[in-house]
């Protein structure tokens, strides 16, 4: 199996960071949607980080459905998402927030990077920092109802999801700083990225 993308995306991390904790072998190709274009677009014409390779050959794209196949190569009892209905409710809820969070970091990574100053709608813009900020909040509040424990059997898909989502926006925004308003998923994060899976997988 393959995974095409750089770490440095969110989502491309997210997915190798869960194939590591499932105990997948997989080959990481490290193609920037940018730098290498044509490379990437001869795997994937759509050119959508991640891609991921089956063994098979068939390409998938969108980390939710990767990691939805590979979990089916599991054992139940090895997943990241639980099973029971309670748990996944919340599971699933949680996955929610951590990806609004990187899907807005993003937006205002690119919005910063790829448009001209001078074309930038401020207005836009503050919203977006505004569902950034929300998406954060609401996982605080659910880590402060009940944590999720950073071990590698028993963070899940949605703890993985809510760590990538922290260290971007940390190391891609600095400029929106939200300080100390979030602890509670500063401190998971900071637990979570001390794990093997994940320092084996740096954002760069």
């Amino acid at each position: 199996m393959q995974l095409i993308g750089m770490l440095d995306s969110p989502y491309v991390r997210r997915t190798a960071i869960c194939l590591k904790l499932l105990g997948l072998p997989f080959e990481h190709r490290s193609l920037s949607v940018f730098r290498t274009f044509d490379e990437f677009s001869a795997i994937n014409p759509v050119v959508k980080a991640p891609t991921f390779v089956a063994d098979d050959g068939t390409v998938l794209m969108d980390s939710t459905l990767i990691l939805q196949y590979v979990e089916s190569l599991v054992d139940p009892e090895q997943r990241l998402v639980p099973v029971e209905p309670a748990a996944r409710l919340r599971s699933l809820r949680l996955t929610g927030l951590a990806l609004a969070a990187c899907e807005k970091s993003v937006q205002l990574v690119y919005e910063r990077e790829l448009r001209p100053s001078e074309k930038r709608h401020t207005p836009w813009t503050d919203r977006v920092r505004t569902q950034v900020h929300a998406a954060f909040q609401g996982l605080e509040k659910e880590l402060a109802q009940v944590p999720v424990e950073a071990t590698p059997d028993r963070i899940g898909e949605h703890g993985v999801a809510i760590a990538v989502a922290w260290r971007f926006h940390q190391m891609m925004l600095p400029e929106v700083d939200f300080g100390s308003a979030f602890p509670e998923v500063a401190n998971f994060s900071a637990e979570a990225e001390a794990l093997p899976a994940f320092r084996e997988t740096p954002p760069i």
